[in-house]
């Protein structure tokens, strides 16, 4: 017996901790790169802000509105205008609807980006419905407004001080229900039950 590890003991250990090492990169790398493109606006991410802009510029900038939905989501979802212009640090709002026809209550969640991708960082959303699940019961149609405003500074940056038109998209995926909502529904359907006559 050696005290010092062999050729093919220290290629094990070696490989070993190649293997370790990427899990642990493969595991660290969503949170570290949607923290990038939160920071950097890379990828179409937002800013987000408590309130408006200080600055409104002359300059007026054109915002495009899309929505789509997860192959599996039940709900419809659309923009409730497709566009509008407005001064770069103008305070904007807009809505979007959704609308569940289903007959049991679906909850969702809504991922967006922006385009073109040099935008993103200076989109600035205030308040949004995608901060946030949103639960709708059956047969529920809701209005859910978006306030933003495009940071004054896109017009110094080297590359997004030539974008004119922004579009906002946003698609909604299903979610697990909140535990008070499946419990609610379960109340409602074993009292539905309970009144069906025999």
């Amino acid at each position: 017996m050696t005290l010092f590890p062999t050729g093919k003991t220290r290629t094990v250990a070696q490989a070993l901790g190649v293997v370790l090492f990427m899990g642990g990169m493969a595991w660290a790398s969503v949170p570290l790169y949607d923290w990038f493109c939160r920071v950097t606006g890379y990828g179409g991410e937002t800013s987000t802000a408590e309130a408006g802009s200080d600055e409104i510029l002359d300059e007026t900038i054109t915002v495009r509105f899309d929505g789509s939905l997860e192959r599996d989501m039940p709900w419809e979802f659309e923009p409730m205008q497709r566009e509008v212009e407005l001064r770069i640090g103008e305070t904007g709002l807009v809505f979007y609807e959704a609308y569940n026809p289903t007959d049991r209550p679906v909850a969702g969640t809504a991922s967006y980006n922006v385009a073109p991708f040099d935008a993103g960082g200076f989109f600035t959303k205030i308040d949004c419905f995608c901060f946030e699940q949103q639960v709708l019961e059956p047969g529920e149609r809701v209005e859910m407004p978006v306030t933003f405003y495009v940071d004054p500074d896109i017009v110094e940056d080297r590359d997004a001080k030539y974008i004119h038109t922004i579009t906002l998209s946003y698609t909604f995926y299903e979610t697990d229900l909140p535990a008070e909502t499946t419990e609610q529904a379960a109340l409602d359907t074993g009292a539905r039950a309970a009144t069906k006559p025999n």
